[in-house]
C-alpha cells in the first residue's frame, strides 16, 4: 500500500457482503476502488474480485465511508452493498485470536466472519454449537472463528444463520485472504 500525503490517515479494510458471488451483483473493481476515492479516500485498491478495498482515510472520515460508497453503488448499479470495515491495527489481533491454531492443522478450513458490531453475550449463547457437524465456530468480539473440514458450501453455518441469530451482519473470508488482507493493510 503507498503510503498516504496525509499523516492522520490510516490504513483500513472495507470487506463486502454478497458482491461478485456466483455470478450475482456483478461490480467491477475498479469501479469500486473510484467509489472508495469518490468518498475523499486516498490510496484505494481492491484485493480479489469478492470486494476487499484497502484504503487510507483519517479517523473523522472512515465511519462515514461505508454509507458514502453503499449509497453510489447503489445508485450507479442498483446493488444493495453492505460494509464491515476494520483497520489496519485490528487485523493482527484477529489473526492472533483464532481460536484453531493451535488445536488444528487443516489451515485450509479456517475462515472468519466479520461482524458489524460485536453482538451481545446473550445472542451468542443462543447459538447452536452443534448446527453443522463437523464444522466449528468460536465468537470473539467481532469476528466468528470456523473450521469448515468440508468447506462453506455444505456448512449451515451460513452468513444469514449468524445475522439472523446475533442480530448484525457478517461477511467471510478465508483464512488465506484474512492473512493477505493483513499484510496488504501493513497490519
Amino acid at each position: 500500500m503507498k503510503p498516504s500525503n496525509s499523516k492522520s490517515a490510516g490504513a483500513y479494510v472495507a470487506l463486502f457482503r454478497g458482491i461478485n458471488v456466483g455470478g450475482r451483483n456483478m461490480l467491477p473493481m475498479k469501479d469500486l476502488v473510484a467509489f472508495f476515492l469518490d468518498a475523499g479516500c486516498s490510496d484505494a485498491q481492491s484485493y480479489i474480485q469478492s470486494g476487499n478495498v484497502i484504503f487510507r482515510a483519517p479517523p473523522s472520515l472512515v465511519a462515514r465511508v461505508p454509507t458514502r460508497v453503499v449509497s453510489a453503488i447503489t445508485k450507479r448499479f442498483g446493488i444493495e452493498a453492505r460494509i464491515v470495515v476494520r483497520s489496519a491495527s485490528e487485523l493482527p489481533r484477529v489473526v492472533e485470536d483464532n481460536p484453531y491454531l493451535h488445536t488444528r492443522t487443516d489451515v485450509a478450513s479456517f475462515h472468519v466472519a466479520f461482524l458489524a458490531e460485536a453482538p451481545s453475550a446473550e445472542r451468542v449463547a443462543a447459538l447452536d454449537p452443534d448446527r453443522s457437524p463437523p464444522d466449528q465456530f468460536a465468537v470473539r468480539g467481532r469476528e466468528i472463528y470456523l473450521a469448515l473440514p468440508h468447506g462453506t458450501a455444505r456448512s449451515k453455518l451460513t452468513n444469514q444463520y449468524f445475522d439472523s441469530k446475533l442480530g448484525t451482519t457478517s461477511t467471510l473470508r478465508n483464512w488465506r485472504t484474512v492473512l493477505k488482507l493483513r499484510e496488504l493493510t501493513g497490519g
